[in-house]
């Protein structure tokens, strides 16, 4: 497929991709502007320095925003490459640069705005809606904005934006890159339309040496390896003291399954009411098991769930105190911006979307504040994380959801396993990190 045609083939399935959008926007809540100009990269009579503002700045502070032009453009599509994004745009604002943030889903743009709010009220950050990859917004988006450069996350390829980008000498780099095999195989089906986006990056930073030789199989030259940017995660510490305190006031042990999808919560309620409950001790305490799903739409889906699972459950968006929480079974993590929090309440840390063929998910999150994590056998999105962290003694796999369950009680029972599992999820990050400085200094002839 070349570009003409995938072009032609997006403008005809735009309206059905628009109501799906639409539709999840709706079950997610949050803010979308599905239809917004932005979005079509349409910004008539709007100021650049002011488009976008997350929070409003003071008239003293337009000033430092007006020169907003040639600002470093770096784009996390959503939650998970937020995060993962973090500690690259706080390089570049330490830099003094001015940074362009842009997003497709409302969870990552406030996820954003929460992350740089000061920055923000400065001006020297903005946030902006991602165009559709449509010829005229992206050309919109680009006449607009005018970056120096544009920074993208993970694997966010767009080909008419990178069209748009090298047409117009904006140069283009794709950071932390992934590379699955999958990935390898897509990219291949797909033909010139796929290569052509890729081969205009001005540079390619994988992720890993397994990412970099995928990319280089598919016939990218100067591909180099700079690190994961989720090692360098920045830990709020005092979101996480204060789920410490939480806990303590809780007096029993806690077993997070963090970033579950579709099918796995059953799974692991059938797992807890089968294994967990009736071998728990009269005289210990029974685990709280906190239940937190991927994705904000579906926290509704699971809330039913649980209602349907006859275990004893709370929200967290209801704001349950210690007290109440003694009664129950399950916490739902109902809520956004918490995955700390949670992790702070954790003794153990199962992490889904790896125990149904989701691919997994972040599992360097709960090793950072050294807890014994769990996985299942489908991690191929964190395949060399996940393998690195088990050889490190820092992770254990599990083959299913009721494994996982045994696992996390073995280690709440022996609580030096555990302990040698967190000691060794430290060691292992220290080994890991310095991917932020390592792509900051690549970055360093486009920042200019």
């Amino acid at each position: 497929m070349n570009r003409f045609c995938y072009t032609c083939l997006l403008k005809v399935v735009a309206p059905i991709m628009l109501a799906l959008l639409a539709r999840k926007a709706k079950r997610a809540g949050g803010v979308w502007e599905i239809r917004a100009p932005e979005r079509f990269g349409r910004y008539e009579g709007v100021e650049p320095a002011l488009q976008s503002s997350a929070v409003a700045a003071a008239d003293d502070e337009v000033a430092v925003a007006l020169d907003f032009k040639r600002a470093v453009w770096v784009h996390a599509v959503s939650l998970g490459e937020t995060r993962a994004a973090q500690p690259l745009v706080q390089a570049l604002l330490d830099q003094g640069l001015p940074v362009l943030l842009t997003h497709m889903t409302a969870t990552g743009r406030a996820m954003g705005a929460s992350f740089f709010e000061a920055y923000i009220r400065s001006g020297q950050l903005r946030q902006a809606w991602i165009p559709y990859d449509l010829p005229r917004a992206v050309k919109g988006f680009l006449d607009y904005w005018q970056p120096r450069c544009g920074i993208l996350i993970e694997r966010e390829i767009w080909p008419n934006l990178l069209a748009e980008a090298k047409a117009q000498q904006i140069p283009m780099v794709l950071v932390s890159a992934r590379f699955s095999d999958a990935s390898l195989k897509q990219a291949r089906r797909l033909g010139s339309v796929l290569k052509e986006a890729f081969t205009s990056l001005a540079l390619i930073l994988a992720q890993s040496s397994e990412d970099q030789q995928r990319l280089q199989d598919y016939g990218l030259a100067g591909v180099q390896l700079a690190g994961n940017l989720k090692f360098d995660v920045k830990v709020p510490t005092s979101v996480v003291q204060q789920a410490r305190q939480f806990k303590q006031q809780l007096q029993r042990p806690v077993v997070v399954i963090a970033s579950t999808r579709e099918g796995e919560e059953w799974m692991f309620l059938d797992s807890i009411k089968t294994a967990a409950l009736p071998q728990s001790l009269a005289s210990a305490p029974t685990p709280l098991y906190v239940l937190v799903p991927r994705h904000p739409e579906r926290f509704e889906e699971v809330a039913q769930v649980l209602e349907a699972s006859g275990l004893s459950y709370c929200r967290r968006s209801s704001q349950p105190s210690p007290q109440a929480l003694s009664h129950c079974h399950v916490l739902l993590g109902d809520s956004l911006g918490e995955m700390f929090f949670y992790y702070g309440l954790a003794d153990v840390v199962i992490v889904g979307g790896s125990f149904a063929d989701f691919g997994g998910q972040n599992n360097i999150e709960p090793s950072a504040l050294a807890l014994p994590v769990l996985v299942g056998p489908h991690t191929a999105n964190f395949k060399q994380a996940v393998a690195d962290a088990i050889a490190a003694g820092a992770t254990r796999r599990c083959e299913s959801a009721l494994e996982a369950i045994a696992m996390a009680q073995q280690l709440l029972a022996e609580p030096a396993q555990a302990q040698a599992m967190g000691q060794a999820a430290e060691q292992w990050l220290a080994q890991h990190r310095g991917a932020t400085e390592r792509t900051m200094q690549y970055l360093q002839p486009f920042l200019q």
